[in-house]
């Protein structure tokens, strides 16, 4: 078998142990995959790549001429040597035509993009089957691999980050490599060589905007801070927010803090209910559940998720006052929480 797990893949990526044969990289992160094809291309065709030993197909451009890809692969290099092809948006179409060439012994290595690939499929059983193949999956990053990624690049810059900006970063970033990638590039470039990032640069330059938006609402409603909110409220509109998705935000909202104030009453300490709470409360937010969790007691929780649940279904009834409905109600829950 030559499907590659763990630490093996990123041993093959730094050196791989073929001169020629086929390379499947695949898997449902995209992001992944491509980054993880560009660094074989420079490992085989060099960095940067020799243009008269690399070639890139499409699998759109290999369907439109089914001959093209075994002209490229039994045509010898210019200059000598083995040639590489990169071939996106693989299906499993291109398997025989792969299977035929690289019985052929052809000096040639072919990086194969291709998408979620189950074990049934052709591509993926031909590239775990042979010898000349190796198959390397690529899955959604892990915090663990996030923290290394973000600790990498900001260490190659040598930038210096405020204290738990690591952790903040990860929660915000998400699990694509591909915008991941996109967004700390954004964060070097800003900061400069040997420059610093603190934590309200990061939140004004990237991540999830709407996200980010949205949360600064609910905690601005469910502490009273009317100026807050207003700002909020701009904000979360500038990001492309839908009303209703922002009322059932903040009813999951309360519903959620009902539910830690029942545990609270029942004797359970603030501190052990914010720690284990799921999803994890990101440190940026915990005074503020705290504070939340003191103002409001379980009638008052119960009552604003009432106001709530009404004003979803009369932004469903209207939808051309969804942004009225929706901010009435959440001022009207600010108020009262203001009042507390």
């Amino acid at each position: 078998m030559t499907a590659l797990k763990g630490r093996d893949i990123e041993k093959f990526l730094s050196r791989p142990d073929l001169t020629s044969g086929l390379v499947l990289v695949y898997g449902p992160d995209t992001g992944l995959v491509s980054e993880n094809a560009a660094r074989l291309v420079k490992q085989f065709a060099g960095d940067p790549p020799d243009p008269e030993s690399l070639s890139q197909l499409h699998m759109s451009e290999i369907d439109a001429d089914p001959q093209r890809l075994g002209i490229l692969a039994r045509s010898p290099s210019l200059f000598g040597g083995q040639t590489t092809i990169r071939i996106r948006a693989a299906t499993n179409k291109l398997a025989p035509t792969l299977v035929e060439l690289l019985d052929e012994g052809a000096q040639t290595v072919f990086i194969v993009e291709g998408a979620d690939l189950k074990p049934t499929d052709a591509l993926r059983k031909q590239a775990e089957a042979r010898k000349d193949a190796r198959a390397l999956p690529c899955y959604a990053d892990t915090g663990q691999t996030i923290d290394t990624l973000i600790r990498e690049t900001f260490a190659q810059a040598e930038i210096t980050l405020e204290t738990d900006l690591v952790s903040m970063l990860r929660d915000m970033l998400g699990n694509d490599r591909q915008v991941t990638r996109s967004e700390l590039q954004k964060l070097v470039l800003y900061a400069g060589e040997g420059g610093t990032l603190s934590r309200e640069e990061v939140m004004k330059l990237c991540g999830d905007n709407a996200a980010l938006a949205v949360d600064a609402v609910v905690d601005a409603v469910a502490t009273g801070h009317a100026r807050r909110f207003d700002e909020a409220m701009t904000r979360a509109a500038s990001a492309g927010t839908d009303a209703q998705r922002l009322l059932i935000v903040a009813m999951q909202h309360f519903s959620r803090l009902r539910a830690m104030r029942a545990e609270i009453d029942t004797g359970a300490s603030m501190d052990q209910i914010i720690s284990r709470a799921t999803p994890r409360i990101h440190f940026s937010r915990k005074s503020s559940f705290e504070q939340q969790l003191r103002l409001w007691n379980d009638d008052g929780l119960a009552a604003a998720c009432n106001r709530l649940a009404s004003a979803i279904l009369e932004s469903r009834k209207s939808g051309p006052l969804a942004p009225a409905i929706g901010r009435q109600a959440l001022l009207a829950i600010c108020m009262a929480a203001a009042r507390r």
